[in-house]
Order: C-alpha cells, then structure tokens, then sequence
C-alpha cells in the first residue's frame, strides 16, 4: 500500500454550462488554476458522453467496454487529479441515470453538459504523487511516495 500525507488547500466551485464538454472545460480549470493534486465532486446532467462500464473480461491488461449515453442523463461523479506525464491527469467516476436505467462508470473522451455541471475542485497540498503508466496492468496510476509496513 502506497500513500502520501498533505492538506486541503484552495476550494473552487465551478459551473460548466449547456452545450460545453464536461471533461475538457475541468481539465482546462484544473490546468489554469495549477492544480496538481485533488478532487472533484460533481452532480448535473449531459445530453451525450461515453462512460467505460469496466473491463470487457476480467484480465490485464484491461479492454475497456464503454457505453454511449443520449439524450439527457443525469450525473454524480466524484475524480481523483495527480499530475500527469502530459499535466494533471483526471480520473473520473460517475454514476449516470436516465429513468429506471443507470450506469457507473469512468467517464472518458466527451461528455456534452445539458443545462449545467456543477463541479467543487478541493486542492490538495504538500502530497508527493504522479499517475504513471504501470506496466503490469496497462493502466494509468497513482504513485506516492510512501509505503505503509
């Protein structure tokens, strides 16, 4: 088990609007304001994106299995940033619905807001980590700089 001890730092709230691509406009925040380390909470609704609902089969590495979602679904998600080979690096969960039907999983490549994403981004400070391609699994993850014994 690996960890790294810090402490919140700046609390944003956000608001990402009709039409915008959710995972673009939090990626450009997070880059703007600087942040390395954090999270995100969010709760609103997309008119369209793609969420990965896991792993085709249960081997490693991973083939995703994703899902296209249409027509006015809503959101809560929550995401974990570290920084990145290429800058903060997000992953990001949610869970979506859209009357009886629902999914969870990681949203990926487009996620178009319908009326509005609200967002709260928790900075974190004084945490030693980076997500890095881990060769074992094929997956992009969190590497800190401790180990509990």
């Amino acid at each position: 088990m690996q960890y790294s001890e810090g402490q919140v730092g700046r609390v944003f709230t956000v608001r990402i609007d009709d039409g915008e691509d959710f995972l673009r406009e939090i990626q450009r925040f997070v880059a703007a304001m600087n942040i390395r380390c954090g999270t995100i909470q969010f709760l609103g609704a997309v008119r369209s994106a793609t969420i990965v609902t896991g792993p085709k089969e249960p081997v490693i590495p991973p083939s995703p299995r994703g899902e296209e979602i249409f027509g006015g679904w809503e959101l809560l998600g929550f995401a974990t940033i570290y920084p990145g080979e290429d800058g903060p690096s997000i992953h990001l969960h949610t869970a979506a619905g859209k009357g009886i039907r629902s999914l969870t999983g990681c949203l990926r490549e487009k996620a178009e807001v319908y009326l509005v994403i609200e967002a709260i981004v928790t900075e974190f400070v004084g945490i030693t980590a980076k997500r890095l391609p881990d060769e074992q699994t094929g997956v992009n993850l969190p590497v800190f700089d401790r180990m509990l014994p």
